[in-house]
């Protein structure tokens, strides 16, 4: 009766090995800093989130010869659609006009300080089974019981922020390489085939967060100003200020799984 009880407790530590690393922190995805815990989804999510489209706009000619006289770098995607939008043709009067067009305050770059990522920014989703009844070993999986939303967003109250977001997010998916969105949605019933084992005589715990980039920087302001004079063009930038700003950007379609079990007084 004792090596009946022996086997039966190595088989059941056997089974479980498997799935217990599947929720080690230390395993990476080898060539993309993406631990083995975390999973896409984005066949299996039960809610079609809507590609996040970057605002990359390529400047038109008169754009980027004006860009190129700016005494500040000028990255803003919706100024540089305004620009590309703008038209200033020549006359017979071009040599003897004088112009200055001001066209208001604007968040103009955005330069990155640090970026990293929190695998388990929100918690979304719990999973679990109580095993302590049974006579073997219990096997669970993700599955999600209730439609999460995720937003992020700017650590602090700043001027003009939808426009510093977008070009924060610009940035850390350029250096994560993450597909990053201001808002992500997990559907009711979404699930992942991989398994857990759940001891006999524990409860086992299968939690499931939202990883979110977490960006850090400082953007720059300024009086944004169109110059003509004598046939000639440019723009100057004046009373140009910086602030230090942070962010958190979800990681769209993505979650990471962290399953444990332990043993509890009944």
């Amino acid at each position: 009766m004792k090596k009946l009880i022996i086997i039966f407790t190595l088989f059941a530590l056997l089974v479980s090995q498997p799935f217990a690393a599947l929720a080690d922190d230390k395993e990476v995805e080898e060539g993309t800093g993406v631990p083995n815990y975390v999973l896409n989804i984005s066949k299996e999510n039960t809610y079609p989130n809507p590609t996040q489209d970057l605002p990359h706009l390529q400047p038109s000619e008169l754009a980027q010869e004006l860009l190129d006289t700016s005494n500040v770098t000028i990255e803003n995607p919706e100024l540089i659609r305004i620009l590309n939008e703008s038209s200033i043709k020549g006359n017979k009067f071009a040599l003897t006009l004088n112009a200055s067009i001001y066209l208001g305050q604007w968040p103009l770059a955005y330069e990155s300080n640090e970026t990293s990522v929190n695998w388990e920014y929100q918690k979304v989703n719990t999973n679990y089974h109580d095993n302590r009844g049974a006579l073997a070993p219990k096997r669970i999986q993700y599955v999600q019981e209730k439609q999460k939303k995720i937003t992020g967003g700017l650590t602090a109250q700043i001027a003009n922020s939808d426009e510093v977001q977008k070009m924060m997010m610009i940035k850390a998916t350029e250096k994560t390489g993450l597909p990053l969105a201001l808002s992500t949605v997990i559907g009711h019933g979404t699930k992942k085939e991989q398994v857990y084992n759940v001891p006999v005589k524990q409860v086992g715990y299968l939690n499931a967060y939202v990883p979110a980039a977490n960006e850090k920087g400082k953007v720059t302001y300024g009086e944004v100003y169109v110059i003509i004079k004598g046939g000639k063009k440019r723009i100057e930038v004046k009373n140009v200020t910086q602030q230090g700003i942070g962010a958190w950007i979800p990681v769209q379609d993505h979650v990471a799984l962290k399953f444990y079990s332990a043993n509890q007084p009944r």
